[in-house]
């Protein structure tokens, strides 16, 4: 409950440093609490690239963006929903940068129709969210590990755009991430709590498996916000959440922003951040090695039989 009504944030845009000379990347940000996290890194000087799906929108969101801090950002095609798109945006990327120095895995889809799976066959929220991610975050390492000895502290940033839904998971269940039997007996609720959770889960993995070459990893429930991600959610629940318990989309990238721009977030390496910048704790699958462990190699496998 404290999360959903958090105190008054001590932490504001304001205290971000001058991130002059480092590049940034947000996947979706071209929209909600993505598009506010690329507007902040843009007003404090920072290279960003735009990851969305559709280009049309990226551009209507780098032209205003452009209005309202005389930067602008860079476009990269991504859908988290397909691992050949992810291949593509990442080998597109390092084409361009060789380092990177902040990583936001912001992006994700919430209570989508049950029928909608990904373009590999893995349900759509799980696929997006947590595979998708992870999967993008491995292959543009080479750039994160590059922008190590770039960055003003000696650490780059993976920040991953979590959720209160991870305290709403009924355990880890690896039986539900493909289509099939088992998956369509869930509730879309589920599937994004899942979805939710593995975020956690990987982000914990990143920090131990990446620490010691000055990577740190992050993950954060960004608050109860206005946002696109409703866009599944029936008009009349969107009315009475908008009135009584959701903020305005500034708020949510309040506490990702800390985690990838401020030098002291490099003590949370690992660690669940909830509203507004404060350390929280997760549910205690997230905290699991082993499952941890069990969930990266399912990961691999995964991503090594669709990619041949």
């Amino acid at each position: 409950m404290a999360q959903s009504f958090p105190p008054k944030p001590t932490f504001s845009v304001d205290q971000i440093p001058d991130l002059g000379g480092q590049i940034a990347l947000v996947t979706g940000g071209n929209v909600g609490i993505g598009y506010e996290t690329t507007k902040a890194l843009l007003q404090h000087n920072a290279k960003v690239y735009l990851a969305a799906r559709s280009k049309d929108k990226a551009d209507a969101a780098i032209a205003s963006l452009k209005e309202a801090t005389g930067k602008e950002a860079i476009f990269l095609e991504l859908d988290l929903s397909s691992l050949a798109s992810i291949k593509k945006a990442a080998e597109e990327f390092l084409g361009k940068e060789r380092e990177l120095h902040m990583l936001f895995n912001n992006a994700g889809v919430m209570l989508p129709p049950m029928n909608l799976v990904t373009k590999d066959g893995y349900d759509l929220q799980f696929g997006t969210n947590c595979i998708g991610h992870w999967y993008f975050t491995e292959l543009v390492m080479p750039a994160l590990l590059a922008g190590v000895a770039t960055s003003p502290d000696h650490h780059a940033r993976v920040v991953t755009t979590s959720s209160s839904a991870a305290y709403l998971a009924s355990g880890f269940n690896f039986d539900l991430f493909k289509d099939g039997p088992q998956r369509r007996k869930a509730s879309s609720n589920e599937m994004y709590a899942q979805s939710k959770l593995g975020n956690v889960i990987v982000a914990r993995q990143v920090a131990k498996r990446y620490a010691e070459k000055g990577i740190v990893s992050i993950s954060v429930n960004p608050g109860n916000i206005q946002s696109n991600l409703q866009r599944y959610v029936p008009n009349i629940v969107r009315i009475v959440m908008n009135a009584i318990m959701l903020y305005p989309t500034p708020y949510g990238a309040l506490t990702q922003l800390f985690a990838g721009t401020m030098p002291e977030a490099i003590n949370y390496n690992g660690e669940y951040l909830i509203p507004w910048a404060r350390l929280g704790r997760c549910r205690p699958e997230a905290y699991d090695d082993e499952l941890g462990e069990r969930l990266w190699k399912w990961l691999e496998e995964e991503v090594k039989a669709h990619m041949g």
